[in-house]
Formats: C-alpha cells, sequence, structure tokens
C-alpha cells in the first residue's frame, strides 16, 4: 500500500482507478463509474443537489477514498490471478459504485441542522441504500443491479456478511465480501489510523446521545476504551471475519498472489503494534498521540 494515500486526493484516486481497469479491460470503456466518482464526491463536499458538506470527523471523503482504493487492489488481484468466475468491467463497476454510496448516509440533507451525520450511525447503512437507489436508476443502472450493489452496501454493516444476502450471480457475492473487506483494511491500514481513533469515538459517542443509549449500555464511554480495544477487536473479530465470513478475499491483496507480502495486512499490524505501544507507556493521557 502506498503510504502517501493516507489522504489521497480525488485526482489521484481518479487516476488510480482508470489505470487499474485499463490494465483489467483494455478492450473496454467504463460505462458507469466516472459519473458515479464525480457525483458522490460532489454530494460529499456540498455541491449535489440538497445534500450537505460532509461533516463527520471520521467517515468522511477520505475514508471513502482509502476503502475505494483498497477494493480497486483486491479485485486487481482476482483479476490477475485468473481465479474463476471471471470479472466482467461492469460488474467491477459495480463494486466500485457499492464503496462510493456505502457511507453516503452519514450525509444530512440541508435541512438537517442538527449535530453532525455521526448521528445517523446506527442507521447509516440504510440511508446509504436509500441514497443509492434514488439515485442510480437515473444513470443507466438497472433494477437487478441495484438490489446487487444494495446487497454489497448492506454486507458493510458490522454484522452482516455476504452469506445473509441473495446474489444473482457468484461473482456478486464475492463482490459484496470484497466491499466489505476493503472497509475494514482501508481505514486500518491508514498510516494515520491511530490517531483517528479519538475522531471515531467522537462519532460513536453522538451517534449513543442521539439515539438516548444509557451509559450503562454503551460499548465505549471514552477515546481510552475504544483504543484499549482495537488490537483485540482487530485480532479476534476482524481478522476471524476477513478469513471465514468474508471467504478469505483479502489475500487477493498479496503481490504477487498468492504467496507476495500483503502490503494491507503488514500495515494494520503496524498499526496495532504503535497502539499497543501506547497502551504501554505511563501516565497515559485521555487521547493520546501514539506516535
Amino acid at each position: 500500500m502506498n503510504s502517501g494515500f493516507e489522504q489521497p486526493k480525488a485526482h489521484e484516486v481518479d487516476a488510480i482507478m482508470h489505470a487499474s481497469f485499463k490494465r483489467m479491460f483494455p478492450n473496454a470503456s467504463p460505462s458507469v463509474g466516472p459519473d458515479v466518482f464525480n457525483d458522490v464526491q460532489a454530494m460529499f463536499e456540498g455541491r449535489y443537489l440538497n445534500y450537505q458538506a460532509s461533516d463527520t470527523p471520521y467517515h468522511n471523503l477520505q475514508h471513502t477514498f482509502q476503502v475505494l482504493l483498497c477494493y480497486n487492489k483486491i479485485m486487481e488481484g482476482w483479476h490477475l490471478s485468473g481465479i474463476e468466475p471471471r470479472l466482467t468491467p461492469r460488474q467491477y463497476e459495480l463494486g466500485a459504485t457499492a464503496v462510493l454510496f456505502h457511507d453516503t448516509g452519514y450525509l444530512k440533507l440541508r435541512g438537517d441542522t442538527q449535530g453532525t451525520g455521526a448521528k445517523y450511525t446506527f442507521t447509516h447503512v440504510l440511508r446509504s441504500c436509500s441514497y443509492a437507489s434514488s439515485y442510480l436508476p437515473q444513470h443507466g443502472v438497472t433494477l437487478a443491479e441495484i438490489d446487487s450493489i444494495l446487497a454489497m452496501i448492506r454486507c458493510t454493516a458490522c454484522t452482516q456478511g455476504s452469506d445473509h444476502f441473495c446474489f444473482q450471480e457468484p461473482i456478486e457475492g464475492i463482490l459484496g465480501c470484497a466491499v466489505t473487506t476493503a472497509d475494514y483494511l482501508g481505514q486500518m491500514a491508514a498510516p494515520g489510523y491511530p490517531e483517528s481513533l479519538p475522531r471515531l469515538f467522537d462519532e460513536l459517542k453522538e451517534s449513543d446521545d442521539y439515539a438516548n443509549v444509557a451509559r450503562a449500555q454503551r460499548r465505549f464511554n471514552s477515546a481510552d476504551e475504544l483504543i484499549a480495544d482495537t488490537p483485540v477487536f482487530w485480532r479476534n473479530y476482524v481478522l476471524p471475519r476477513l478469513e471465514r465470513e468474508l471467504l478469505g478475499i483479502y489475500h487477493f491483496l498479496a503481490r504477487p498472489y498468492p504467496g507476495g507480502p500483503n502490503a494491507y495486512i503488514d500495515a494494520v499490524e503496524a498499526n496495532i503494534a504503535r497502539i499497543e505501544k501506547g497502551l504501554k507507556k505511563p501516565n497515559r493521557q485521555e487521547t493520546p498521540s501514539l506516535r
């Protein structure tokens, strides 16, 4: 993984996606991707219809770009491996579309003046599906394709997996696993991930406050608790889910596949080590630097 993409620029992401598409499908042209990419960027920046600019501190456009780059790397690895089922250009674009829309549910409409979009944490997947459903029919995406995209988005819910949904083609289930895998690894492998965890806690706290969740029922009551739980979350929940429920699709990030180094997994492990090193420091502040 290129650590220079901790804060990827839109034109850099667009160029990477376009170059990968041409390598995988030299005789094809994108049919929906460029429009979706530009419009979702405009949604997050408050330049599209009735959407306000993104105001969530963690689940923002940069997060979406991180996930998109990881998804792209997975699918390029799948394509290069020659494994069946083969990936068509259209299927690749449908998966990328799911990534682009997967966190649009955090966006507020212009009349929404209370708090930030983080208050929608519990319902953001449903809202993302709603936004995608209203947008995609105008851009040549069929109802059957929309059903597949929505299933991929729903896979990103922490309690769901591809086996809970009905995909029309086996490759679409693979795409759902790739989207969800990228959602985990795109954020956790970012160089600034340990420092971003207090912002993630702020989102969770706002969501709990908005839903009137009793303090005793909250998963975390401080950023310290979330940070301390992250290594356990990675080893006891994320890694087993990546391997079993998400079909080990992360192995296609290895270069070369299957035995080469996996830069994303290595980067996550380095971040977890940094977090654990910070936890061992005496007199730790509530939101430590961890550098």
